[in-house]
């Protein structure tokens, strides 16, 4: 029915998600231009350094379905009235007669100064030379290797780091690592750094915090050039609940963007809920999406909270089982359900090939099945329940307790035909009250043990070996696609805090220590080159976007898991003290093995136990359900 309501009133799904060429402020022939829809006001004008914040001086009118417009005249030159970087705000008078200021819903580049207020101010972004892409958006490729990271944080040092140093001194390690994708987070602006970009205020403006929008720009644009894919981590599953910067009573209702009352407030989150039914809250989102990709090049995005946009209990207090009833009954919000379906239809429609991925932890049923078959339409979901089973077993269980049948099939329990981003850790893992994986496995010998100088301890020799293996048996069975967050991939200790009331404002750790893997003398750089080493064997055998997986052994006793997949046998011995010869092993391929990747490696600081060198040559008898075998 939107769709085609669209089609009707609109011209079509295109013309309708181009929001952003029509509402806020642009430069025109005659001067620059500016729309707002804010349907519970009784006047608006245009007020900021251009006229002396006069309320007066550029009224706005206002025509039938609530948009306000005014054109602020070029000057008698014929220039631009309004000068580059100066402040501008919208002002209402509401319908108590209240005058209200207002940042524009649909600004591009708003600061902050937090030496005069904390609240946002919107800046008229129009340089004299405006940045020219120099590639084309990229195809994500189909095997997804994402690595995810957050601008602000990338640095060692304590304090907010910028988009060109991102551009300058994090995208060539990703390249070198041989991640093809990167997931920026907290880009859209949010008021409140320590929320990690989760509480937006202005939708269409990359947070100034890290630089100005030109920056992002030319990150993204150098990203291509590597051949690196950039995704988005969109947020409209919820809006800040701030009022002079944010969408929050826009125009003196408690209604304009989002639902009235308890509906329209997230009561864990504190936050607004967007009205998802309504025709011009959907042109916004729509538009905002649009803008993303037309002004910044994203190549997709990843959908957050789509687990509390889909359901009117937000999954708060909420266990889901798999029963249909918890799915498809009063508990479903369908207007959010067909939002994030129009939303998905309209990016594969305008843009074949982009990527769109869900935070979801309920395992909505179709969530990642085509709009046109009837599904939800993403073409990957999280694999939200992995890095929590990782926690689990290294805070609950003993190595010689850890399962393998448990292993396996969290690694393996996903929809059929539904593709996944499957990770050990993310962000959510590494915040404050939790830890790094690293950190679980090695706790505070990172501090005293991590130098190739010191005594190699049981702990240190333990951690690294475990690292590495969580990580290769997570990338080999547990998804379609594999996500790491940044420092992750050399075992970043600690924990991640943004600096807040509580920590005394501390960057402490709200920082990414890469002068670690660079310092030669410490043992992060074994950690590194195994990330590489399965980042470049899987660009080599693709078996992210195989069909053949296939688990074939789970022996809980010798603690041995093996699978097939991607053409490739894979085994691993988790066992704490036991290791094994001439170990029997069914495959499905006859003919001769080699070793093209081992843990134990004295390259990733292994013990060198398992020769590369030896050829293994398979026995036509069947062994695990398999036509062969090969010992290893």
């Amino acid at each position: 029915r939107w769709v085609r309501d669209i089609e009707v009133s609109e011209g079509g799904i295109d013309k309708f998600s181009r929001g952003y060429e029509d509402f806020g402020l642009h430069v025109t022939a005659e001067g620059v231009r500016y729309r707002e829809w804010a349907p519970g006001a009784r006047e608006a004008s245009l007020v900021g350094d251009f006229n002396n914040w006069d309320v007066a001086a550029n009224p706005m009118t206002r025509n039938d379905f609530g948009v306000w417009e005014t054109v602020v005249a070029n000057t008698a030159a014929g220039e631009v009235a309004i000068p580059h970087g100066s402040h501008i705000k919208v002002t209402f008078v509401t319908a108590s007669g209240e005058r209200v200021y207002r940042l524009p819903a649909w600004s591009t580049y708003v600061t902050q100064d937090l030496s005069k207020s904390p609240v946002y101010e919107t800046v008229f972004y129009n340089p004299p030379q405006k940045y020219q892409f120099k590639h084309k958006r990229q195809t994500p490729a189909a095997d997804l290797r994402i690595y995810e990271a957050h601008v602000g944080i990338s640095s060692p040092e304590g304090r907010v780091a910028t988009y060109k140093e991102f551009t300058r001194d994090v995208l060539p390690m990703i390249a070198d690592l041989g991640y093809n994708a990167l997931q920026l987070m907290a880009v859209m602006e949010h008021a409140y750094y320590a929320s990690f970009g989760y509480q937006v205020t202005s939708f269409f403006a990359p947070s100034s915090r890290y630089g100005e929008p030109d920056d992002l720009r030319e990150l993204i644009d150098t990203a291509h050039g590597l051949g690196i894919s950039v995704f988005l981590d969109v947020v409209h599953s919820h809006a800040c609940n701030n009022v002079e910067d944010g969408l929050n009573q826009y125009d003196g209702t408690d209604h304009c963007y989002f639902h009235e009352g308890a509906r329209g407030r997230h009561e864990l989150w504190n936050s607004r809920l967007f009205n998802y039914g309504h025709h011009e809250v959907t042109r916004f989102l729509l538009s905002n999406l649009r803008y993303w990709i037309e002004e910044f090049g994203f190549d997709g995005f990843r959908f957050d909270g789509v687990t509390s946009m889909m359901y009117k209990h937000h999954g708060i207090a909420y266990g889901f089982s798999g029963d249909y009833r918890e799915y498809f009954t009063g508990n479903t919000d369908e207007e959010a359900v067909v939002y994030l379906m129009l939303a998905n239809y309209m990016c594969h429609k305008l843009y074949p090939g982009f990527v769109t991925i869900a935070e979801d932890v309920s395992g909505m049923p179709a969530l990642c099945r085509a709009v046109q078959e009837g599904g939800v339409g993403f073409d990957y979901r999280l694999t939200m329940s992995v890095p929590d089973m990782w926690i689990k077993m290294l805070k609950e269980q003993r190595d010689e307790d850890w399962d393998m049948a448990h292993i396996a099939h969290q690694l393996t329990n996903r929809r059929y035909q539904e593709r996944a981003i499957t990770y050990c850790e993310s962000h959510d893992q590494a915040l404050v009250g939790d830890k790094t994986l690293a950190f679980w496995l090695m706790d505070s010998q990172m501090y005293t043990n991590m130098s190739d100088l010191t005594e190699l301890t049981a702990t240190i020799e333990r951690g690294v070996a475990l690292h590495k293996m969580i990580r290769l048996v997570t990338c080999g069975l547990g998804g379609e696609g594999y996500m790491t967050f940044e420092g992750n991939e050399f075992g970043h200790p600690e924990w991640l805090d943004f600096p807040r009331e509580g920590n005394g404002s501390s960057f402490h750790y709200a920082r990414r220590q890469f002068n670690l893997v660079r310092d030669e003398t410490l043992r992060y750089k074994y950690l590194y080159r195994f990330d590489r080493a399965m980042m470049q064997l899987e660009a080599q055998h693709h078996w992210l976007s195989a069909h053949d997986q296939w688990v074939t052994l789970k022996h809980d006793g010798d603690k041995v898991l093996a699978f097939e997949r991607g053409g490739l046998l894979w085994v691993f011995n988790f066992h704490p003290s036991n290791s094994y010869s001439d170990y029997r092993v069914g495959v499905a391929w006859a003919g001769k093995y080699r070793v093209v990747l081992s843990t134990d490696d004295t390259w990733f600081m292994g013990q060198g136990r398992v020769d590369a060198k030896v050829e293994h040559f398979s026995t036509a008898l069947e062994w695990n359900g398999r036509p062969n075998y090969v010992q290893v």
